[in-house]
């Protein structure tokens, strides 16, 4: 789509732009966050995200910070993200999915690499997997495009979709070979989510029939004043925003926050809900996984997984899903 999708301006007031986050302008709304690493979070996230109205995210596998030195860290984290942070994500209210593969950066220890691939068969089948990623490049290596294409094949095998990781420097020669590749791979576009978009990405990724998605990230990637000027040129068809909050600096509030915007600067509450809740269920619902009743069930923070709880001695659960914030 070349041409402005909103042919009017709205000003937004320089109080209501720049002042704090005001919940009530999106209440009602709820919100789909397709990247987000609650590993790194804290429960007060958890309970901010659904008190703004996040009703279910995915966690990608991503790399730690630091070089994993074996396969058996590899193996943990996996499982947690199908077990522990599953079941913490549950206890307020937000139902949780993850992507499953070998990072980039990670790909480039061969050794280690392809431990890592004999194990990911083992997870990708499992509940609550709705892709393989996030994979892609990093240094645009040699290594990095082996182990992509071996998880490009992996994921059309399983008939999952593709979540690519684009780099952050050399951004659309990167994104442009990320998308050749899965195209010469036999993938449908449609089954691929392209990520970390920017203004020099997105009309490509759109054009070739991909998902483009976007990470709210402070000072750098996609601010979200940007991204609600993406959306009136482009539209909000086959766009998504995410926050993939991680343990930087990062706001796991970013997509009720861009949605807030979006509606201060005219733009409809049905391009609003596609863009922040209804496209990520589309491209990532793909793996079988995703339905939207799971998003309604009862929050009981009595609960266990293997004998652990999220609470600590002497707390009170709180079972009602609209009491999560404490006065």
């Amino acid at each position: 789509m070349c041409c402005s999708h909103y042919q009017e301006e709205r000003v937004i007031p320089a109080e209501k732009a720049s002042g704090i986050f005001d919940i009530g302008i999106i209440k009602g709304m709820k919100f789909f966050d397709p990247h987000v690493h609650m590993t790194s979070r804290t429960t007060d996230d958890y309970e901010a995200m659904a008190d703004a109205g996040v009703v279910a995210i995915i966690e990608p596998s991503f790399w730690l910070g630091q070089p994993r030195t074996g396969s058996d860290s590899f193996k943990d984290y996996y499982s947690s993200l199908i077990g522990w942070e599953r079941f913490r994500s549950s206890q307020f209210g937000v139902k949780h999915y993850c992507t499953i593969g070998l990072n980039s950066r990670e790909a480039n220890n061969e050794a280690l690499a392809e431990q890592v691939m004999e194990m990911l068969p083992l997870f990708i089948y499992k509940e609550g997997v709705v892709g393989i990623g996030e994979i892609g490049f990093d240094d645009q290596t040699a290594a990095e495009e082996k182990y992509y294409r071996l998880q490009l094949d992996l994921a059309k095998e399983a008939g999952l979709p593709v979540q690519i990781h684009t780099p952050h420097r050399d951004k659309k020669r990167g994104t442009q070979r990320s998308m050749d590749i899965a195209i010469e791979h036999g993938l449908d576009p449609h089954m691929v989510i392209v990520d970390h978009n920017n203004e020099e990405t997105v009309k490509e990724v759109l054009d070739r029939g991909f998902w483009a998605a976007f990470t709210i990230y402070p000072f750098t990637k996609m601010g979200n004043e940007r991204m609600v000027e993406i959306v009136k040129q482009y539209g909000p068809e086959r766009i998504m925003v995410n926050s993939a909050a991680d343990w930087g600096i990062s706001d796991p509030l970013a997509v009720p926050k861009t949605a807030a915007l979006m509606k201060l600067s005219g733009i409809s509450d049905h391009d609003i809900e596609l863009v922040t809740y209804t496209n990520a269920i589309s491209a990532f619902g793909q793996s079988g996984q995703i339905n939207e009743v799971d998003f309604n069930a009862v929050v009981d923070q009595s609960g266990r997984f293997e004998g652990n709880s999220i609470l600590r001695g002497g707390q009170q659960p709180r079972i009602d899903k609209s009491s999560i914030i404490i006065s």
